[in-house]
């Protein structure tokens, strides 16, 4: 029997700037649904990677002193070197630069051509480079000098005139777009970008360029010699190529794949994914991704991150102080998913130590140090006239697959984190009110003395579990700790998350510390 397929995407990331702490944000994000999915038993596809063309990577690979090209490639190994640090499980990185993705985007663009979707006139108006993207005069600012500037980045615009360009006929989408949303409520997440989202499209749609005459650094329309695909029009196409749309070594792999789960983005560039992307998918008769999710800023005392302003941080900074696992809980535990999120050091610090040091690492040391003190570091069998007894660790573990699942469907990791940490200090309060301690002192208690560190060290399988998908190396420890097999194998998360399956007998090792508590005076970045 097949499995399931779940599908979803990050963002392409544009070219010209390295990894930060918001494309990791993102990254994580989808990371972590990957790795559950995968243990919930799905056939999972996370599609990935590099948004290429354009006039601003021309024109930065010139100052440069290299080809468009030369800079692409410069760049590419900035993403995937912090994407392995992260402990990222992509299944596909789609460069745009790439020839399977000219397939994609020549074969889309041609059937929408072909269908009367497309019309050839001359652009007036305003360009903005950085953005890469075209504004009406009224949506623009003024600087102090007077100048048009951006209304997203407030950088000076461009003046369009008379450049020849492809359009779509996105206007002709705005009756369509706003039934979809009213049927597909679900569609745009969380609920303040769609009230966004379904404002700007009440007030009406312009005709989108998807073309461009003036440089070459992109994707030629083979309907016309001198155009190359404007960028969006190219890098949302990716999400069709990382499952094989028009791919003749992936066959079928598109049809049992499409449409997907999520798009994960920044609320930044909601506006692409929710209206020009879906009004593309209708005009090519594709179905629509189920969700765009557009999540919210990283602010550091209230501000988005930037270098003009001087409070970027880079995500190998905070992994050299936290770890790997530590960096991935925070930033999806403690920043709720859809909100913007202000982070700092000292909040960082404060959730490591309580959430990781002194509840989840304390725990596995006590519980592995006392199995190894009383019980020569073999997991107790338990007694047969204590298979009835009360068991308050089973009790919660029994119902935390349900709460679990129906957060990670909802992309709810807060909430996830917390219904585990849940266990995980009720364990802790387990093992004071039980005083192991005190019950290896008797030779006629000692039979209640495996039955509770029985259920302190099943609780730790069962956490290890659930924590996998936030925290995968931590729990792949935890799992070697106990003499299981490969956590990274388990494909069925509700089967394996069954109270008992902790063989007696198995081996425990204490270890190092999983987490060493820090002292944010010591943290210097």
């Amino acid at each position: 029997m097949s499995k399931p397929t779940y599908s979803f995407t990050t963002p392409i990331y544009y070219v010209n700037a390295a990894p930060h702490l918001g494309t990791a944000y993102t990254t994580i994000a989808a990371d972590t649904v990957a790795r559950y999915q995968r243990m919930n038993g799905c056939d999972v596809a996370f599609v990935t990677g590099l948004d290429e063309h354009g006039q601003k990577v021309a024109e930065t690979g010139e100052k440069n002193g290299m080809t468009p090209q030369e800079w692409c490639d410069s760049m590419v190994p900035a993403f995937k070197d912090a994407w392995d640090m992260l402990d990222i499980t992509y299944t596909d990185f789609v460069r745009t630069t790439e020839e399977r993705q000219t397939r994609t985007v020549q074969k889309f663009w041609t059937d929408l051509y072909e269908k009367g979707y497309l019309y050839k006139s001359a652009y007036e108006g305003w360009y903005c480079v950085h953005e890469e993207t075209y504004y009406a005069e009224n949506d623009l600012e003024k600087n102090e000098e007077g100048e048009f500037v951006c209304p997203d980045c407030h950088r000076p615009v461009r003046r369009a005139s008379g450049e020849e360009n492809w359009f779509f006929k996105l206007s002709e989408f705005q009756e369509p777009l706003l039934k979809f949303y009213e049927e597909h409520p679900e569609f745009i997440r969380p609920e303040t970008r769609k009230n966004e989202i379904v404002t700007f499209v009440k007030g009406g749609l312009q005709d989108l360029s998807i073309s461009r005459s003036t440089f070459d650094w992109g994707i030629p329309l083979p309907f016309d010699e001198g155009h190359v695909c404007y960028v969006w029009a190219d890098a949302l196409l990716a999400y069709l190529t990382g499952i094989g749309y028009a791919d003749p070594e992936r066959e079928g792999e598109f049809e049992r794949r499409w449409p997907m789960q999520y798009h994960f983005v920044g609320k930044d560039i909601t506006r692409f994914h929710c209206v020009i992307w879906p009004a593309m998918l209708m005009a090519a008769g594709l179905p629509i991704t189920g969700t765009v999710f557009g999540h919210g800023f990283l602010l550091v005392g209230g501000e988005k991150m930037s270098k003009s302003k001087g409070n970027g941080i880079k995500p190998a900074d905070l992994v050299e102080v936290f770890g790997v696992d530590a960096y991935r809980y925070y930033f999806m535990s403690d920043v709720r998913f859809g909100a913007d999120g202000n982070i700092s050091i000292e909040r960082m610090t404060q959730v490591y130590n309580a959430d990781l040091a002194n509840t989840w690492g304390n725990l596995c040391s006590r519980v592995f140090n006392m199995v190894g003190k009383y019980f020569d570091g073999k997991v107790p069998a338990v007694p047969a006239e204590f298979a009835d007894a009360p068991n308050p660790l089973k009790d919660i573990a029994d119902v935390l697959y349900e709460k679990y699942d129906a957060c990670m469907a909802d992309v709810n990791f807060t909430d996830a984190a917390a219904a585990v940490q849940e266990l995980a200090s009720r364990v802790n309060l387990y093992v004071e009110e039980s005083a192991p301690w005190n019950l290896a002192k008797s030779e006629e208690t000692r039979g209640e003395l495996a039955f509770v560190l029985y259920n302190a060290a099943e609780a730790c399988r069962i956490l290890a579990l659930f924590f996998a998908p936030f925290m995968p190396n931590t729990s792949a420890e935890v799992f070697r700790r106990l003499s299981l097999g490969a956590i990274e194998e388990i494909d069925d998360i509700k089967a394996a998350s069954v109270w008992g399956q902790l063989p007696a007998g198995n081996d425990v090792e204490k270890g190092d510390p999983l987490f060493p508590r820090l002292d944010v005076k010591d943290i210097q970045l």
